[in-house]
């Protein structure tokens, strides 16, 4: 699913990814731990199509990321990609639904489709009740599986999360980690999952560790 292959990345003359091979199979439930400036975060982005790679060569799901232009990319990862990020973002104007839907708008499909589509994930995650409240009507963990269902509404190929649980409190993240791991499980989706969290990182198939922008398993 993923190939990424000596894959480098600086910021100005600071370089923060030097060298880095990283092949995840379709499925997989993959953890990446390590100390604060490591270069954890900077590599999910890379993963995500968020920046663009200095050196090296990235296959996502059978695409070369670095050859697509930024039209194509965006189209890519609107379709393939799936964010979860330690806050929300969610829309505070918008109603949990809503929220849910913005990505499926942006892939053109149209707002009965969409609402149907988001209404299933949200039942799904037990969330039923809470369809119409703006996120200052949510809880913490409430708000995080708002966010876990904007991620799934385009049935993407890969879910990558950046600290998912870091702004939840014991429970919240527990049932956070639970969650991630029955969608592995059921759906089959392939995750990648930044976290300093020992108990979701030791959930998954396989925990790697970044010391000073390298990968070690």
């Amino acid at each position: 699913m993923i190939k990424a292959n000596n894959i480098h990345f600086s910021y100005g003359n600071l370089k923060v990814l030097k060298g880095i091979d990283l092949h995840i199979q379709k499925g997989e439930f993959v953890s990446i731990v390590g100390a604060s400036g490591s270069g954890k975060t900077t590599l999910l982005q890379l993963l995500g199509t968020l920046d663009k790679l200095s050196v090296g060569d990235l296959v996502i799901n059978s695409k070369q990321i670095n050859k697509l232009d930024d039209w194509a990319l965006s189209k890519f990862r609107n379709k393939e990609i799936g964010f979860v990020f330690q806050f929300h973002n969610l829309l505070v104007e918008f109603s949990a639904l809503e929220n849910v839907c913005l990505p499926a708008f942006i892939a053109g499909k149209n707002k009965k489709e969409a609402e149907q589509k988001a209404t299933e994930i949200l039942t799904m995650l037990g969330m039923q009740e809470r369809l119409s409240h703006k996120p200052n009507e949510l809880s913490g963990g409430e708000q995080q599986r708002v966010a876990v269902a904007r991620a799934l509404i385009n049935s993407p190929a890969i879910i990558l999360a950046d600290e998912p649980s870091g702004n939840l409190d014991s429970k919240n993240a527990k049932d956070l980690h639970q969650l991630l791991l029955k969608l592995n499980q059921e759906t089959g989706q392939t995750i990648v999952i930044v976290t300093h969290n020992n108990e979701l990182a030791n959930m998954a198939n396989r925990k790697l560790e970044m010391v000073d922008g390298k990968l070690i398993s």
